[in-house]
């Protein structure tokens, strides 16, 4: 019985570690996508604008 215990512990880490990606990977695009794209992009128009700003 001690091989049990010491494999549920890497076992039940994995399936996390699995359920993590799957989460990542399916929230990667779709509406999200549009979102973060678009506040990369005022972030960046922003920081232009301030820099443009300073010349």
């Amino acid at each position: 019985m001690d091989y049990v215990s010491a494999l549920v512990p890497p076992i039940v880490m994995a399936a996390f570690f699995i359920a993590l990606v799957v989460t990542i990977v399916k929230t990667q695009g779709g509406a999200n996508k549009a979102k973060e794209d678009a506040a990369v992009d005022a972030v960046i128009a922003r920081a232009e604008a301030t820099q443009q700003a300073r010349k």
